[in-house]
């Protein structure tokens, strides 16, 4: 069977900061990131890109068209491209008081005004603008209602305002964000949003924690003492939510998941992304993978045209080691290969 060249396969960056820090391991540098990224190679295939974090101290988004520049030449240099961006958006929750929501929509703003740049050099022909509450389950339970409303509202301004640089926003569900922290929460969220340019990232690894019912039982759709034997089950779960999120679904992160949550230095508790040879993941990575990238009837929703790899909270340990970027990238191209095409 000739290999698929679609989507394209991207690692992330972003990894390198989250759940770095004081309070835990010293942070990976973008340009450490970009270089383990580039050397990865399994049977001549390499990896197409990266998606971007655009944080301290990878990138300040409070920067000039010449930083703009240079961080594309700095990702071109490795034959890379450049696809979804990270914006910063966590100095005021989306359902916080009106001046941490425009705080909110400001860093959008400045986010899509970066890939914009990105795009007109060239660099960046896919991707969208990832983004979330920045609002923890615990302040939101106080009112699911009047929230819900208030970061609908907040997405809302933020879509019109990206929408002016001809970007899409895509709000990434975790147990560990108010108003995304099940699938149910997420879906009325989104519907509330009502933006044409207003959809969902979907992570392997984080929406497996939504089956679950972790910060949402009420929405678990795995039973309380399920089975991991039973793979009937877990598949009609599996179903069921990615039929219900999919056709929101603009990004996708392929990932691992061994059923618990993890938190390190300052990032909340969340779905613990596990390496791609754990062998204590729940996932078929390959077989689920398809869930979200074909249709109820098994056709190819080609709804993206990359995907990429989140291995967010990995121990520098482990990041540090090209081995373990081999490995990730050898079940990308599986994925590819299995629910890809050719262009």
């Amino acid at each position: 069977m000739p290999e698929n060249n679609y989507p394209k396969l991207h690692n992330a960056t972003w990894p390198g900061l989250v759940g770095k820090g004081p309070d835990s391991e010293p942070p990976i540098s973008l340009d450490d990131m970009l270089d383990m990224t580039a050397a990865a190679e399994v049977d001549g295939v390499k990896f197409d890109g990266v998606d971007l974090g655009l944080m301290d101290p990878h990138f300040n988004v409070n920067c000039s068209p010449d930083d703009v520049k240079r961080l594309a030449d700095k990702v071109a240099s490795r034959n890379l491209e450049i696809g979804s961006l990270v914006a910063p958006i966590w100095g005021g929750p989306a359902m916080g008081t009106q001046e941490q929501r425009a705080q909110f929509v400001d860093m959008v703003r400045r986010t899509c005004e970066v890939g914009q740049q990105l795009r007109e050099m060239g660099i960046r022909p896919s991707g969208i603008v990832r983004i979330d509450s920045a609002s923890s389950p615990e302040a939101f339970s106080k009112d699911p209602v009047g929230n819900t409303k208030l970061i609908a509202e907040t997405f809302r301004e933020a879509c019109d305002v990206a929408a002016q640089y001809g970007e899409k926003l895509a709000a990434e569900g975790e147990i560990c964000w108010g108003g995304l922290q099940s699938w149910r929460a997420t879906l009325e969220t989104l519907e509330q949003v009502d933006r044409p340019n207003m959809g969902f990232q979907a992570d392997m690894s984080h929406t497996f924690l939504y089956l679950l019912g972790y910060n949402s039982p009420e929405d678990r759709l795995l039973p309380e003492y399920y089975d991991w034997n039973d793979r009937e089950a877990l598949t009609a779960a599996l179903k069921k939510m990615t039929a219900a999120l999919r056709p929101w679904t603009l990004d996708f992160h392929v990932a691992q998941n061994d059923g618990t949550v993890f938190g390190s230095g300052s990032h909340d508790k969340t779905g613990r992304h596990c390496q791609a040879t754990d062998p204590n993941g729940k996932l078929d990575i390959v077989q689920d993978a398809g869930h979200w990238l074909r249709d109820e009837n098994g056709n190819l929703t080609k709804a993206f045209r990359h995907i990429c790899w989140d291995g967010c909270m990995f121990p520098n340990q482990v990041m540090q080691n090209q081995q373990t970027w081999n490995d990730i990238l050898a079940v990308m191209i599986k994925v590819r290969q299995a629910h890809g095409w050719q262009e």
